[in-house]
């Protein structure tokens, strides 16, 4: 009788896996259709040649529809942003913590306030009262570290995930 039972549990045990498995494998396929597709994961991410950048120089690129603002500082730009006590940001970060490189700064050239892209990174655009951004949309100020300095933007300008593949080249997402 026992050995009956025995065999009865294991038969219901195999028919519940079988049924598993069966209802995983149809399911499967409408599962997988809503990960992205592979022209969208190919814009997941860039690689950016920044090796013909010179110091002072900026390249704004555009990533998941955003504009990227890529900045090689100058000395005086990174001495500045260092100086800067966490006292005076209304969203405090060392410029340590925004930048890989001490060069090399990459932001989202989005204002933190209403999405408006920020002002400075062409030669002759205003770059505002502390050397970096300005929006003209509501006043906006940002320092060359990408921080709110002064206006109505809650934020710092966003930092998107990035690293240096070499030293010429730049992959962001």
């Amino acid at each position: 009788m026992s050995k009956d039972k025995s065999r009865r549990d294991f038969i219901v045990v195999a028919s519940y896996t079988m049924g598993a498995v069966g209802a995983g494998a149809a399911l499967w396929p409408i599962i997988n259709q809503m990960n992205p597709a592979a022209d969208t994961l190919a814009l997941a991410s860039t690689e950016v040649n920044i090796g013909a950048l010179e110091i002072g120089q900026a390249l704004t690129i555009k990533w998941r529809g955003k504009p990227v603002f890529i900045r090689r500082r100058t000395n005086d730009e990174i001495e500045e942003s260092r100086k800067v006590t966490m006292d005076e940001l209304r969203h405090p970060e060392t410029d340590e913590e925004r930048v890989q490189k001490d060069e090399w700064l990459v932001v989202l050239g989005v204002c933190t306030h209403l999405g408006c892209v920020p002002l400075g990174q062409k030669t002759g655009d205003g770059k505002g009262d502390y050397g970096g951004w300005f929006c003209p949309c509501h006043g906006s100020h940002y320092d060359s570290s990408g921080r709110i300095r002064k206006g109505p933007a809650p934020e710092n300008l966003a930092i998107p995930p990035y690293s240096f593949v070499s030293n010429n080249v730049l992959k962001i997402g």
